[in-house]
């Protein structure tokens, strides 16, 4: 596999096994498969996994646990995340250094290679697009933000619990901003990357919120970037596998994809697959180090290997792309 550079770690393989899948959050699997799918992953060549406490409960995070329990990492990197809200700023340290505690016992380590804030930012008076009721708990102000959870990540680092920080790079867009210029700018970010510049469901935030502003600000001050959602929640892929929640939370997910099926054309015309042309859509950007794959079993996992192995597309293909989803 293609490695990149990717300032934490030095370098990271063109592709990042997601722990959404692993932890069920992109429809059922089993402990099973979720553990013949990170083994298929590290034999490809991934030497990143990106999991969560929120990815199942812990489940994604057992899951690692249990691959590598007794085993050394050697070069394989691990990235875990906390949702913090808006807390006390007393309050923040205590609360990602139990989170990290909780996810390091799942992990069955010592230590993790980079510690992301899974909160969405905001403006400490904006108010939300929706959820508004519950802002303290979905999302975390940049006050808190730059005067407690940098700092916070930063003790972190110096008691050798984790090795770089980063963030999310959803929120509000004036806030994600401002946060990647910051005098003390995130070490790593994850962007929304796909031709539909959607984040779906999880844009609940900011009706402004602009995945495409974000990656280029990212790559314009050089914040080394992890391209997320390139199948935007299966909306690039051929059939969504789920259905709409009960609730309604993931609406977006299923406009997007009726949205896409330009797309599904333009992919059936160049006989490739949508999913693996997503991803190749996203690996064709500049500057990203690596692209999380959200994959639940091997066989997911192999269309994006194959998405990995067939490179980038060219500039005229991705304008293409972008042609037939703006009209």
């Amino acid at each position: 596999m293609q490695e990149r550079d990717f300032k934490p770690y030095g370098y990271v393989g063109a592709l990042t096994l997601g722990g959404g899948g692993l932890g069920q959050v992109w429809g059922k699997t089993t402990r099973e498969e979720a553990i013949a799918t990170v083994n298929l992953a590290l034999e490809k060549g991934i030497n990143h996994i990106d999991v969560a406490p929120m990815y199942g409960n812990g489940e994604a995070e057992s899951v690692i646990g249990e691959v590598f329990k007794g085993k050394k990492l050697e070069e394989v990197k691990i990235t875990t995340k906390c949702r913090l809200g808006t807390l006390p700023d007393e309050e923040v340290y205590e609360h990602l250094n139990a989170s990290l505690t909780r996810s390091l016992d799942r992990l069955n380590m010592e230590r993790v290679d980079l510690f992301l804030l899974h909160t969405q930012l905001r403006e400490d008076n904006f108010q939300l697009l929706t959820l508004n009721e519950h802002r303290e708990k979905v999302t975390t102000s940049l006050s808190c933000y730059f005067n407690a959870a940098i700092p916070a990540f930063e003790r972190l680092k110096t008691e050798g619990k984790i090795g770089s920080w980063g963030i999310g790079g959803l929120g509000q867009n004036k806030a994600v901003i401002s946060a990647i210029n910051h005098e003390i700018p995130p070490e790593a970010i994850q962007c929304v990357i796909n031709p539909l510049n959607s984040a779906g469901a999880i844009g609940y935030v900011d009706k402004n919120y602009d995945p495409n502003s974000i990656l280029a600000e990212s790559q314009k001050l050089n914040i080394p970037i992890l391209g997320i959602r390139a199948v935007q929640a299966g909306a690039l892929t051929s059939q969504m596998d789920r259905e709409p929640h009960e609730s309604g939370r993931d609406i977006k997910d299923f406009e997007d994809y009726e949205r896409a099926e330009p797309f599904r054309g333009l992919a059936e015309e160049w006989r490739i697959s949508p999913s693996v042309l997503a991803h190749r859509y996203a690996l064709s950007a500049d500057k990203v180090s690596s692209v999380i794959l959200g994959v639940k079993n091997r066989l997911e996992l192999s269309e994006c290997l194959q998405a990995e192995e067939h490179g980038k597309l060219t500039k005229k293909q991705i304008l293409k792309i972008e042609e037939a989803l703006s009209n």
